[in-house]
């Protein structure tokens, strides 16, 4: 009995087994490829249609508020952003150096030699700086920015710079060490830490806000407390502005920038 059964089974017809289902590895691949393909499709896409901004930093010195710009620039941090030329009023500001490394276009502008066609009276040094600031506004907009960026510029912009940039629809916005109508115009930090000496302030600030012809007076885009210890040095609490305003300068520009590209799409 026990032969019959083996030679029964070793008589099965192995054809009339049932077919395992096999995965199609093929149309699998196929896919996966259309996925990564539409994939990079909706990434150039995206990029495509993201408003580019070009923007003009003017400088003076170290050019650290640039360097945190330009870092912002390569990692997204300023997305769709490219700095078209850096302008420094001073030929040996180090931040020009920085864009040259990053390779940023430069130039430099300096007011001397306005100065020197115009006698060393009050009414001639306010039409030299009236003569450099259209000359600034001519040199700014050759380039064609959506916005401009005061990082650490130290000259004040007459309506000669503004009301072209204005007519063009360029705003113009400014880093400054101290909060709103505290410490407008030079030497706010050493104020601030003076003041809190005196016991007249808690703490001091930091903000970005549009330029006008009013110093430090522009409406604010971001402002930022700065915390003054008792034991803080005037470098230890300049150290702290400088830590913040690296991170304000980058939050406050893409700001700017969302609100410029806004209003010219609710303008179009």
């Amino acid at each position: 009995m026990w032969l019959r059964n083996l030679r029964q089974a070793a008589n099965i017809n192995v054809t009339s087994r049932p077919e395992i289902s096999r995965p199609n590895f093929h149309i699998c691949a196929v896919q996966l490829y259309d996925s990564k393909q539409h994939k990079e499709q909706l990434e150039m896409a995206n990029a495509i249609q993201s408003p580019q901004t070009k923007l003009t930093v003017l400088i003076s010195g170290n050019g650290s508020n640039l360097q945190a710009l330009i870092d912002a620039c390569k990692n997204s941090s300023l997305p769709a952003t490219t700095i078209v030329r850096v302008i420094s009023n001073r030929k040996d500001a180090f931040g020009l150096k920085r864009a040259e490394k990053g390779s940023i276009a430069t130039a430099y502008h300096n007011l001397v030699s306005y100065k020197k066609k115009h006698p060393a009276t009050d009414e001639g040094v306010t039409a030299a700086r009236s003569e450099y600031d259209r000359d600034l506004a001519s040199l700014v907009l050759a380039d064609k920015p959506d916005m401009v960026v005061c990082a650490g510029w130290m000259h004040i912009l007459a309506p000669t710079f503004l009301e072209p940039l204005e007519k063009a629809g360029v705003p113009v916005i400014n880093l400054h060490p101290a909060l709103p109508r505290q410490f407008n115009g030079a030497h706010a930090i050493d104020r601030a830490y003076a003041a809190f000496q005196e016991g007249k302030i808690e703490h001091t600030g930091i903000m970005i806000h549009y330029v006008i012809s009013e110093v430090d007076m522009g409406q604010p885009i971001l402002t930022r407390n700065i915390e003054i210890k008792k034991d803080d040095t005037l470098d230890q609490l300049e150290e702290r502005i400088h830590a913040n305003e690296w991170e304000l300068i980058v939050q406050g520009t893409k700001e700017a920038s969302q609100n410029l590209h806004s209003s010219q799409k609710a303008a179009a």
